[in-house]
């Protein structure tokens, strides 16, 4: 019997990824739900190709516009973030990727646990924002979450057949497009230099996420709930080859790691199969023609959104909620020319100083968080 996907972001870059492994896998996999932002042509082409069994468009202006699109097949057409968050709900899936980007993942990733159904997550603000409350409920329901994210994927195929916890958890970084740049020309460079990430192909929120380091911050978060590792045992390493996609430290001195091209496919597909692994067709890694694989420590100085992650992920409670909200904010005015590199950081500071902070806060209290840290950035940046 195939594996019924909804596909959660589908117009987006592991979306897309997504969707090579479905075509090469197509008596495994079957893409019955596609969900997209704004991006309601390509969302059409896509169910056109693959005949899910119905589409969601988050952004009902183009409600209209794909329903005439999507006229002549038997496909059922929603819009809203609702629609998105209930059909997760429904019984014709199995697995959800969640691909979306943002805050927009939270309640989604919090349906399919809810619902018992397998979670494979691109989507690190889920847990960045409400890890204590999608992790508690996954254990409740049975849910298995699967992660996505090369490094986190990395740090679980480590974990496989271990008996004992790891000592350690050691994130690997590309350093991002700014890793060899002065500290003192970081405020003149702009959107499209942020943009030019050196070995990876992903969307533009994350590849500046990736510029700032923030990302890599998120991650941290990330792991810490995924694999219940406190945060003075979770270790970040640059390491611009991306081969070496993350390690596992444990007791008796020994480390392992997950080597691989950098691929999304290789990571999104293990996800999918696990536990078994499929061919896959994708350049195979070759270690003689890499010739050496270097690691240095992050730059906090020059990279500060590293050490707030880390600060966030201490105090806990609206903390990370707040940091990702201002982020963005902040990201989106980067990319649209409105406010300079170096403001990112700048805003996430501002917010974590002014943002009312709940400690032990409920969906309903992120929620409430997320709207205030909007506005005030917003105000901030006006």
């Amino acid at each position: 019997m195939k594996q019924k996907i909804a596909l959660l972001g589908s117009t987006g870059s592991i979306g897309e990824q997504t969707l090579d492994v479905v075509r090469r896998h197509g008596d495994r996999f079957e893409a019955t739900v596609l969900t997209a932002g704004k991006r309601w042509q390509r969302l059409a082409e896509q169910a056109r190709e693959f005949e899910p069994d119905a589409v969601v468009i988050a952004d009902e202006r183009y409600y209209g516009d794909l329903c005439a699109a999507l006229a002549d097949r038997p496909v059922k057409v929603y819009a809203g973030a609702d629609a998105i968050e209930q059909i997760v709900r429904g019984g014709s899936v199995d697995t959800v990727v969640n691909a979306l980007v943002g805050y927009a993942g939270m309640m989604p990733s919090l349906a399919a646990v809810e619902t018992g159904k397998k979670l494979a997550l691109a989507n690190k603000e889920s847990l960045v924002i409400a890890g204590r409350q999608i992790i508690e409920t996954a254990s409740r329901t049975g849910a298995p979450i699967l992660p996505v994210d090369s490094e986190h994927s990395a740090i679980f195929q480590s974990l496989v057949g271990e008996r004992t916890p790891a000592r350690r958890l050691i994130l690997t970084a590309s350093g991002g497009p700014f890793r060899t740049t002065p500290r003192e020309k970081l405020a003149g460079m702009t959107a499209r230099e942020a943009l030019r990430h050196p070995n990876w192909s992903m969307g533009a929120k994350i590849t500046v996420d990736s510029s700032t380091m923030v990302n890599k911050g998120f991650e941290v978060i990330e792991a810490h709930w995924l694999f219940g590792m406190p945060a003075d045992r979770i270790d970040v390493l640059v390491h611009p080859q991306s081969v070496v996609h993350s390690m596992v430290e444990f007791d008796d001195g020994a480390v392992k790691a997950q080597l691989g091209t950098p691929d999304m496919r290789l990571p999104i597909q293990y996800a999918l199969t696990f536990p078994e692994r499929f061919t896959y067709g994708g350049e195979r890694l070759d270690l003689a023609r890499m010739a050496t694989l270097t690691f240095e420590e992050p730059d906090r100085e020059k990279f500060p959104a590293l050490e707030i992650a880390y600060d966030c992920l201490r105090r806990g409670g609206t903390a990370p909620c707040t940091m990702n909200a201002a982020n963005e904010v902040a990201v989106a005015a980067f990319l649209e020319g409105r406010i300079g590199y170096c403001d990112i950081v700048r805003l996430i500071e501002r917010a974590l100083e002014q943002a009312a902070f709940v400690a032990e806060p409920t969906v309903a209290d992120y929620q409430a968080c997320d709207a205030e840290v909007r506005r005030m950035t917003a105000a901030m940046i006006r």
